[in-house]
């Protein structure tokens, strides 16, 4: 497992990040979940992203249970607030109270006294930008948190707390967490150009396209009992937007690249993202342990410039890359 430091930071995370975000709590029960971080572990993934709202709640208790026992030191542990925890008009957003409260809660259920990364979930129109990086900054000072970052905010959101923080003297973002992969773009025009100059690092989500990258879904048939595409605790509807016959067409033709690579095209497809310097991570997810051991191998791959155009012929044109679409909930959901 080869690691990256994260942006601009002294802290380094593993390439390959573990995340729970359908998974814990959700598809997979305690005991296979504590499985799959084991195997992490045993691949050198030092790693984990989940958040609050996750499974509601259930997946930062079953992570904190599934990293009982190893050493605090020894890994990167990330997680998120803003969308809703509970039935409350202050459960949600990014308001100081509810940061404060959120970060306090998932404290308790991952089972540590501290964050690595806290990341606001998505940007919040209805809360003063300075009153959510002031409480972000409090977190930092307090010790709960060592550094914090940001989940699907657009480059002038970006831009707007960067210009705040260092005004006011608060510890700066150093981490974004996109959606990113051959299928979805949408941060190359503006957000990855801005986290370069601004010492950002990217942990991308979904690098193999919500599971379409592998390749399993094929053009005219019906989704496999089983897969993301039939599950409809959620998953089905993250990746509907891929589920049409143009894009598993094409990616059909990534299935001989990848052989020429002795890859499977789900590694193809992380090794893709981990191909961009601004990438220090790549988030994946996993029901049993086998995809763990087979999707970590893209860590340390090192793509042809030959093999790049090959990828982007067969898939570029249906690539979605309009920077308009990273959207924040207006109002607030």
């Amino acid at each position: 497992m080869e690691h990256r430091r994260l942006g601009s930071t002294g802290m380094y995370v593993s390439e390959i990040t573990y995340g729970n975000w359908i998974t814990h709590g959700s598809q997979v029960e305690a005991e296979a979940a504590i499985k799959c971080v084991k195997e992490a572990f045993n691949q050198g993934i030092t790693s984990y992203d989940t958040a609050d709202v996750y499974a509601g709640t259930k997946a930062e208790s079953v992570l904190g249970k599934a990293l009982k026992g190893y050493r605090r030191e020894g890994y990167e542990l990330f997680t998120k607030v803003y969308w809703p925890t509970g039935a409350g008009k202050n459960d949600r957003g990014l308001s100081r109270k509810h940061i404060i409260e959120s970060c306090n809660a998932s404290l308790k259920r991952l089972k540590t006294d501290y964050i690595d990364l806290y990341q606001a979930h998505r940007f919040d129109y209805e809360t003063p930008l300075e009153e959510t990086l002031s409480a972000f900054d409090d977190l930092i000072r307090q010790g709960k948190v060592h550094y914090i970052g940001f989940s699907e905010w657009n480059a002038e959101q970006i831009a707007a707390a960067l210009k705040i923080q260092d005004a006011k003297g608060y510890n700066r973002f150093v981490s974004s967490q996109p959606q990113y992969s051959m299928l979805w773009r949408v941060i190359e025009a503006a957000v990855i150009p801005l986290s370069e100059k601004e010492g950002i690092g990217q942990i991308v989500w979904s690098p193999i396209g919500q599971g379409v990258l592998t390749g399993k879904y094929l053009p005219g048939k019906k989704a496999p009992a089983g897969s993301r595409a039939t599950d409809k605790k959620g998953g089905a509807d993250m990746i509907s937007r891929f589920m049409n016959d143009q894009v598993l067409t094409a990616v059909q033709k990534l299935i001989p690249i990848a052989k020429k690579v002795d890859l499977t095209p789900a590694q193809l497809a992380i090794a893709w993202v981990l191909q961009n310097p601004n990438v220090s991570s790549a988030i994946i997810g996993a029901t049993k342990p086998t995809q763990i051991k087979e999707n970590v191998k893209a860590s340390g791959v090192k793509l042809d410039p030959s093999i790049m155009s090959e990828i982007d012929q067969a898939i570029g044109g249906i690539a979605e890359k309009d920077p308009s679409k990273t959207i924040s909930p207006k109002p607030r959901a």
